[in-house]
């Protein structure tokens, strides 16, 4: 008797460990969907803010059609690239920052060509739309740090012994981690000559 006694011990700890384990990975998996979701918000809102801004500099007769072009361009492709949170592998991660550090490179090249214009740089509406677009890009920089955050603390979960044997049970896979762009290690050379 007292050896079945001791069996069903074993099997209910094991039961409730394996229940525990499985609930904190839901639990951090939500984390994840919902940080995930707020990147998808502030990338979105630069998308939101890019033809306001190419409108603003359309304006200008003489400005560089090219540049615009590259704009638009960079946010179509950026915003065409979808990702599932539950399935995000760390190639479909990869190239969904490299579509948005398109429009990243865009905008800083329209940015510099806007310098060669004066009178759209005091345009009040270009003034606007540049101080939303940089408290928009702080928005993408902490939100990216979020999600981060929570893939850190998920990967320690799947990682962790008893929480390991839950993710193996119940196929919970590691979360990628965003990345900086290539060339970000190196300061920028700033002259001015």
């Amino acid at each position: 008797m007292k050896k079945w006694l001791v069996v069903i011990i074993i099997a209910v700890i094991a039961g409730f460990t394996l229940m525990t384990g499985y609930n904190g990975l839901v639990k951090a998996e939500e984390e994840i969907d919902s940080v995930w979701a707020n990147v998808e918000s502030s990338y979105q809102r630069r998308a939101d803010l890019i033809p306001n801004l190419v409108n603003t500099v359309k304006g200008q007769a003489n400005f560089e059609k090219e540049t615009l072009t590259q704009v638009i361009e960079a946010r179509s492709k950026a915003t065409q690239t979808k990702i599932d949170p539950a399935n995000m592998t760390e190639t479909q991660l990869v190239e969904f920052q490299q579509n948005q550090n398109s429009v990243g490179s865009a905008l800083s090249r329209l940015l510099v060509t806007v310098e060669k214009y004066p009178e759209l740089k005091a345009h009040e509406g270009f003034i606007n739309l540049q101080a939303q677009l940089e408290g928009t890009e702080n928005r993408i920089n902490v939100a990216r740090n979020k999600f981060n955050d929570a893939a850190r603390i998920y990967n320690q979960k799947v990682r962790t012994f008893p929480t390991k044997l839950a993710a193996l049970i119940f196929g919970f896979k590691d979360k990628p981690y965003f990345k900086s762009a290539a060339g970000a290690e190196n300061a920028p050379v700033v002259n001015f000559n």
